[in-house]
């Protein structure tokens, strides 16, 4: 069997990913303007945003529809903790995308993604990351605010089987949109998207030997976003040397020391070493069987020709 015929089911699957529909995102957000901010970023994308947070209570709405979603939008701080207890109770734990300031809380589960509000350019790389966490996980563990051990969903509903039909068994990780490439996007979209980031690595260098816990939740959304839009790892050297270069001369300004910013090389070290672990598992496992095959009848050919 040739390598081509061995890889075609893989093409075949890959191209009938592509062509499912748009997932469905329950908006539990409250302020009018941040729900028009992330609709504007969400237009036209392979999601579909309907807007909860407006009714009188958006989470009795959600969990009444909850084979309707496939992930929510949450605002940070406009729910009050026993909502999300109430949804983990109910079994009902979706892919979760929180807007709010990068404090290192968690609102609703331990596989939520948060997204600064000045970062809104990155919200469907967050949305791709939050519903890939969840299908590598195979399901959402119990830590978080809200524990939910011991709770089984309602017969008939089950979040990762649901999204395995929607987006198949190769996941979100093998199936990155390459119209949102960011070598492919329109120019002014490509630079609000750099722009975007370098807010996001700068919360990061920030809080990065201050607040661990803060800067986990930017380092998280800065690798996902550099993943699902195939950031060039030179473009994120890039970005850490400007900003580095940035602090040196504020602080040069001010007559402070900057030795002190060598220590930062290993900020960037870690965002490699987060991007590279992505890299590999979006790998599929088909393909990883198969890659030693290849290998091994590739090595059998050119024994055979130097014979």
């Amino acid at each position: 069997m040739s390598p081509s015929s061995t890889l075609s089911p893989l093409r075949g699957s890959f191209l009938a990913l592509m062509s499912q529909p748009a997932l469905t995102i329950a908006s539990l957000l409250k302020a009018p303007p941040l729900l028009l901010a992330c609709g504007r970023w969400l237009k036209g994308g392979r999601y579909e945003l309907v807007a909860l947070g407006e009714g009188a209570d958006p989470v009795v709405e959600l969990e009444t529809r909850r084979d309707g979603f496939d992930a929510v939008l949450l605002e940070q701080g406009a729910l009050p903790a026993e909502a999300y207890q109430h949804l983990i109770r109910q079994g009902l734990r979706l892919p979760a995308v929180v807007v709010g300031p990068v404090s290192g809380r968690l609102e609703y589960h331990d596989a939520e993604v948060h997204l600064g509000p000045d970062q809104l350019e990155q919200l469907p790389y967050s949305l791709d990351a939050a519903v890939s966490r969840v299908l590598r996980r195979g399901g959402l563990g119990s830590t978080g605010p809200a524990d939910g051990e011991g709770v089984v969903p309602p017969s008939g509903w089950t979040l990762t089987n649901r999204l395995k039909e929607r987006l198949g068994y190769l996941g979100v990780f093998y199936k990155r949109d390459s119209t949102r490439f960011l070598r492919n996007l329109p120019p002014d979209q490509c630079t609000d998207l750099l722009q975007s980031l370098e807010r996001t690595y700068r919360d990061l260098l920030i809080s990065y030997f201050r607040d661990p816990a803060a800067a986990n939740q930017a380092l998280e959304s800065f690798v996902h976003t550099a993943f699902f839009s195939d950031l060039p790892t030179t473009k994120a050297v890039e970005i850490h040397m400007n900003l580095i270069d940035d602090f040196w001369k504020q602080l040069k300004l001010e007559a402070h020391s900057n030795s002190f910013l060598q220590d930062y090389r290993l900020v960037l070290l870690d965002v490699m070493a987060h991007l590279c672990e992505m890299y590999r598992r979006s790998i599929p496992t088909d393909a990883q069987q198969l890659a030693p095959r290849l290998e091994l009848q590739a090595a059998v050919s050119s024994q055979g020709v130097a014979s």
